[in-house]
């Protein structure tokens, strides 16, 4: 029975040190998600404004057809997958390379038919213990992104579909809905065929160009891209946190359960302990007597 309690006792503090673990984690995923939140809706306008500059030019230029708004015949894709570096963050990361591995498995009949970019070492450890055809991946992304981290490999993917060695460019990443819901998605980055025609109702800004629209067009339209791609780094940073907190949370709930149940056990063993104890010495009394 003392081997027992003492069994009870180690783990009843086990547990507590979990639990002020899971509590610290959770304390820092919520002060990281706010940041986040912040950042991202801090780099909206800037993309918002862009997108009706091009709208603008692509629409109010006679004869203007630049390839990366050019919708073509898809014999290859590229998926850029943005996932974390490190894990203990509820489904995060499993639910969005689940899909993604579905979709690929539905779209293609060969590994010659798509290639991948991947942010994050979780998804570069899981697409690469799979054998899956990946380009260029980055790791080690800061808890607080800036655009110059994923610009190389935004800058490649964009350039491969520019010179068509794919014909379709994919973002898949979990989008943030609220601190305690992500949802996976597949957003189609290029070509960029929906931003024609899509400024806003109302009065519309008039742009003089120079040296040419055209020329305006061929800066703008890759920076405008890999913009994209940061806020999707963003929105994925949001809901990493969001997925942390909200794990760590039910860990930290989860840990105080087992300690009340653990604490319940042992007091039951320490009583019964004590009754065991009690009943000896009577029965040795009655003996002496």
């Amino acid at each position: 029975m003392a081997e027992n309690m003492r069994d009870i006792k180690r783990r009843i503090r086990s547990f507590q040190n979990m639990k002020q673990i899971t509590k610290a984690m959770e304390m820092v995923a919520a002060a990281n998600l706010r940041k986040a939140q912040e950042q991202a809706q801090a780099s909206r306008p800037y993309t918002d404004k862009m997108r009706e500059v091009i709208a603008s030019v692509a629409t109010g230029t006679q004869g203007i057809k630049h390839p990366m708004l050019i919708s073509r015949p898809v014999k290859k894709t590229g998926y850029l997958v943005i996932t974390s570096d490190r894990g203990l963050a509820g489904g995060f990361n499993a639910n969005l390379l689940r899909n993604l591995l579905q979709t690929i498995g539905n779209r293609h009949g060969s590994r010659d038919e798509y290639a991948i970019f991947v942010i994050g070492r979780k998804g570069r450890d899981f697409l690469k213990r799979r054998e899956h055809p990946i380009i260029e991946e980055i790791t080690g992304i800061p808890d607080s992104p800036e655009y110059a981290d994923i610009k190389p490999i935004a800058q490649r993917a964009v350039k491969m579909f520019a010179d068509g060695e794919f014909d379709e460019l994919n973002l898949v990443y979990n989008e943030f809905i609220n601190p305690v819901t992500q949802r996976p998605v597949e957003k189609r980055l290029l070509p960029l065929a929906e931003v024609e025609g899509e400024e806003k109702d109302g009065q519309k800004a008039l742009y003089e160009y120079e040296p040419s629209a055209e020329e305006v067009l061929e800066a703008i339209l890759p920076r405008y891209a890999e913009t994209l791609v940061y806020s999707a780094l963003l929105e994925s940073k949001a809901s990493e946190f969001g997925s942390r907190m909200t794990a760590m949370s039910s860990a930290t709930d989860n840990a105080g359960e087992l300690i009340g149940k653990l604490t319940l056990k042992y007091n039951r063993a320490r009583q019964a302990a004590i009754t065991q104890e009690l009943a000896e010495i009577v029965g040795g009394a009655n003996a002496l007597s």
